[in-house]
């Protein structure tokens, strides 16, 4: 499976110290979320699976131990709320 971000007329993501505001225009939803997840939303920008994803945050990131499972998991609740789209 992979991801993409939501278009971004979809999107307004706005930094709030250490978290982040992610306003979901189609739901009128305003998300509070936390790192990895503005991360994943900027590195989405192009269609990747979590293997992918995962390969590309961690050029920037230490992710030794991170679980693809884990991400896959997180990724599928991203697009349950509308903030990523599976394709």
């Amino acid at each position: 499976m992979r991801y993409k971000v939501a278009p971004r007329e979809a999107l307004r993501v706005v930094p709030l110290d250490a978290l982040t505001l992610v306003y979901h225009r189609a739901s009128g939803i305003t998300h509070i979320v936390d790192a990895p997840v503005p991360e994943i939303l900027e590195a989405l920008t192009e269609p990747l699976d979590a293997d992918d994803l995962l390969a590309k945050l961690s050029e920037t990131f230490d992710l030794a131990d991170a679980d693809p499972a884990a991400l896959a998991a997180r990724l599928d609740e991203l697009a349950a709320v509308g903030l990523v789209e599976r394709l």
